[in-house]
């Protein structure tokens, strides 16, 4: 048969029926699950037979939903994690020793720099960071003992695009680990594997679920180094529960028509604001003003959700902005249905110095709008007026 598009992918994977043949696939709650005798007990611990143990290890649930991903990412083995971080940290951890080296970008979620800055040396592994505009230093960065390259594109929260084949090349080149955290574009708007990536990784909290609901995370890749990973989280224990594996399960069978509207919704935004007065600049990758606009349309479908635009007149004019928001949601989550607006330098990159936000593009005035699927004209005017209070 024909290989199927990554929207039936969504729909149409489904790794587990009861005796009750049901069109939907039910809710495993359970914590463990019984064996068929006293050899089937201990095959299945000692010979790490391919079977339901624990749900801290797996379930039916989470492995449907890590299937999916892996479908639509075009990846072999997957792990599902209780959030975003989780997956991050313990892809990680499984993955470095003592006294190795990460490269990576310098723009980066706040909460993965704070643990590149100050968790990772706890275990003597140090992290150099490259600009977006300076991929030519990658090279210059790597050591010895460099196990990983990291980039997330588009980037958080300036979305900003990275040359991912690029990066991958040069990963082949020294033989290093390539990881991309793809959350912001989604397995339907970009697949790092096709460009060089090993891993990728996921808060499926975000546009996965897309209606604010739960929490869960998930890495995807190789066979080798997932069976390293499994192996770190079944022992460690950041497991995604069941329930919020069935919830995002559901949720990606809407993913690429909800995310069409998304980067529909979100494009007509960017173009309002860099029309406005009282706006600096206005960064969206399907803008032809992008600095890497062109790039942008190699590597992806659409532009994603996510506007990033500074406000004239610094803080208190961003405070003015944000207290003036009547329609839109102020949080710190991204993804939803629902248009969300962040400051990103008190709230998810507040704990990095004002040097660090700055060399990666997030000053005082910048204001993150995650554009959800209110209609368009709402969104726009709600914007407008808080622009001008």
């Amino acid at each position: 048969m024909k290989k199927v598009n990554i929207e039936t992918e969504a729909i149409r994977t489904q790794i587990e029926r009861t005796q009750y043949l049901e069109h939907s696939n039910p809710l495993y709650l359970t914590s463990s699950y019984v064996f068929e005798d006293a050899e089937d007990m201990r095959a299945s611990f000692a010979d790490e037979k391919d079977r339901n143990i624990y749900s801290r290890y797996s379930n039916p649930n989470t492995s449907e939903f890590t299937e999916k991903v892996c479908k639509m990412e075009g990846a072999e083995r997957g792990y599902a994690f209780a959030s975003g971080m989780s997956a991050v940290f313990s892809t990680f951890a499984a993955l470095l020793n003592s006294e190795d080296h990460v490269v990576s970008c310098q723009s980066t979620f706040g909460s993965t720099q704070t643990f590149f800055n100050n968790i990772l040396p706890k275990w003597n592994i140090s992290t150099s960071y490259f600009k977006i505009d300076e991929v030519d230093t990658i090279e210059d960065l790597i050591q010895p003992n460099t196990k990983i390259i990291y980039a997330e594109s588009p980037t958080n929260p300036a979305v900003d695009i990275l040359d991912l084949k690029r990066l991958g090349d040069i990963a082949k080149k020294h033989n290093l680990i390539f990881i991309v955290d793809n959350c912001f574009a989604t397995p339907y708007l970009q697949q790092p594997i096709k460009f060089g990536a090993h891993l990728v990784i996921h808060s499926a909290t975000k546009l996965m679920d897309g209606q604010g609901r739960v929490l869960g995370g998930v890495t995807v890749g190789p066979a080798d180094l997932m069976h390293k990973i499994y192996l770190f989280a079944r022992n460690t224990g950041p497991a995604l529960s069941p329930f919020n594996a069935w919830v995002l399960s559901k949720s990606l069978e809407t993913l690429p028509v909800r995310v069409e509207k998304h980067c529909e919704n979100a494009l007509k935004v960017a173009e309002f604001l860099e029309t406005h007065s009282n706006v600096n600049f206005v960064k969206y990758p399907f803008l032809k003003s992008h600095a890497q606009y062109n790039l942008a349309k190699q590597q992806m479908k659409l532009g994603g959700n996510v506007v990033a635009f500074e406000v004239k007149g610094g803080v208190d004019a961003g405070r003015r902005f944000l207290n003036s928001i009547k329609v839109l949601s102020l949080s710190a989550n991204l993804g939803d249905t629902r248009s969300i607006v962040t400051h990103p330098a008190s709230t998810t990159h507040a704990k990095l110095s004002e040097e660090d936000r700055l060399q990666t593009g997030i000053t005082d005035g910048l204001v993150r709008v995650s554009v959800g699927l209110e209609h368009v004209d709402d969104i726009i005017n709600d914007l407008k007026q808080a622009l001008e209070a």
